[in-house]
């Protein structure tokens, strides 16, 4: 068999072919383990703190919070079902940047960054101990982060990163094109960074289910589909109105993410984007040869249309990203979720990285959706005299931030000053994005200028450049 896969025809069926018996939905929702649902609340109560939303943010919080206090009441609303948004259907890669990476950090809050980037370490081993210690069985793996260049121009790039990495102390290693191959095996690697410290692996619907499990453990009442209609201030209490029941709080903690914020403020800072990833069939023996990958680590490339891509725990491999899609109006609706002529691109550029392993078929495609703020990285606030938190704006890096989020919120609700509450990053805001129509025309002459600037050997047009010059842009 010849080394690539040409281009044409053979290619096109390939793909075809590999999307045939595809099932649309997500893999890791997909599980045999999935647990019952919880009852809804039904009629009248009150408690300390009440948590809107049942992914990460909201359970991470819910979970400190008991920690922090387990005389404090902690009520968790979740809409649906625990994890059914993003925090069920991301890659799994659980990193301990808050930033969206160093170089963005820097950019945007460099005088923060030292204690952001111990903050980052420092919450990742609690995700790390808090799954250890709860017997979370969400399969986590220490694995580390790969991030290749397949162009010649992104290997500056990666030289840079890494020096900057070594600059904060990370454990990283700068790799040719043979010891990027030596690692993983494909045609299309010129190099990589080889960061072996901040990034695990892990389910991430296992660990949505595995922390729930431990909220409750700690007394923490958790109610799912219960969709919170309304917030409003009464008296020394914030009351939650859902469709069947009413839930008195003394504080609110808002982790609704991507979903129309309750404090309508928030809303211009943050637009709704959906990525898409999809999970091959198990590898046999002889096909992981032909790729080696005995690191197993998570791997993601350096353009600006970028692809994340692991093994599950049984050799699959789950491949996503690459396109970030907007829809007018910032709508959200389940049918989005599938998007065929992205499963078909994806699939194109899976057989192009891989070869060898033509003939390889797709069993899931899924997509979700994510939320993205202008600065790539969560902002804080409050709202109503401080009774109300939120965190928001993750852009794709929620699996580890949320729980830094999560202490964030609890601090702001508690009113004192803290280190985390006195960090620029937390105090400041992003730029918000513009109403429509310019909203969509904004976001998708930034999508079209990046794809650009990945066919012309990273070269960025104007639009990007004046972007960079204020620390804007778009990513999923």
């Amino acid at each position: 068999m010849s080394p690539l896969l040409p281009a044409g025809r053979s290619r096109s069926r390939a793909v075809r072919n590999s999307l045939s018996d595809s099932e649309p939905i997500c893999w890791w929702l997909d599980d045999v383990d999935a647990p019952e649902p919880r009852e809804r609340l039904t009629g009248s109560t009150r408690t300390d703190l009440a948590v809107i939303g049942g992914g990460y943010s909201g359970l991470w919080t819910a979970l400190l919070a008991k920690q922090e206090d387990p005389s404090r009441e902690v009520v968790v609303l979740e809409g649906k079902s625990l994890g059914w948004a993003a925090s069920g259907r991301n890659g799994g890669f659980c990193s301990a940047s808050l930033t969206h990476g160093q170089a963005n950090g820097m950019d945007w809050y460099p005088e923060d960054m030292p204690r952001l980037e111990r903050h980052g370490r420092n919450n990742l081993a609690g995700i790390v101990r808090t799954i250890e210690d709860f017997k979370i069985d969400c399969k986590l793996e220490k694995t580390g982060e790969l991030k290749v260049a397949t162009e010649s121009y992104q290997i500056g790039d990666l030289a840079a990163d890494y020096e900057q990495m070594l600059d904060f102390g990370d454990d990283a290693e700068l790799l040719d094109q043979a010891g990027t191959r030596a690692l993983v095996n494909s045609p299309t690697y010129l190099g990589a960074l080889n960061g072996r410290d901040k990034t695990v692996l892990i389910d991430p619907a296992r660990l949505v289910w595995g922390l729930a499990e431990a909220c409750e453990s700690l007394g923490v009442k958790i109610y799912e589909n219960t969709h919170v209609d309304a917030m409003v201030s009464d008296g020394r209490d914030m009351v939650l109105t859902t469709p069947h029941g009413v839930l008195r709080a003394h504080r609110v903690a808002l982790g609704t993410n991507a979903f129309p914020s309750l404090l309508k403020r928030v809303r211009p800072y943050v637009v709704p984007v959906y990525d898409y990833a999809m999970t091959t069939e198990p590898l046999s023996d002889a096909q992981m040869d032909t790729i080696g990958w005995k690191g197993r680590q998570g791997v993601s490339d350096a353009g600006n249309q970028f692809h994340y891509y692991r093994l599950t725990d049984d050799n699959c491999i789950l491949w996503g990203g690459y396109d970030a899609i907007y829809h007018y109006g910032s709508r959200i609706d389940p049918v989005l979720d599938q998007r065929p002529q992205t499963f078909r691109t994806l699939s194109d550029n899976f057989f192009g990285t891989f070869p060898q392993l033509e003939g390889l078929r797709f069993t899931h495609t899924w997509g979700g959706v994510i939320d993205t703020c202008s600065r790539f990285f969560p902002f804080f606030g409050t709202g109503f005299g401080g009774r109300v938190a939120y965190a928001v704006g993750y852009t794709g890096l929620g699996v580890g931030a949320t729980r830094f989020g999560a202490q964030v919120m609890l601090d702001l609700l508690g009113g004192e000053k803290t280190e985390l509450t006195s960090l620029k990053t937390v105090r400041a805001k992003p730029v918000p994005f513009p109403p429509e129509p310019l909203r969509a025309g904004v976001i998708n002459l930034t999508r079209w200028s990046a794809a650009r600037a990945d066919a012309r050997a990273g070269h960025r047009n104007l639009w990007l450049r004046s972007l960079d010059r204020f620390g804007l842009g778009f990513d999923s």
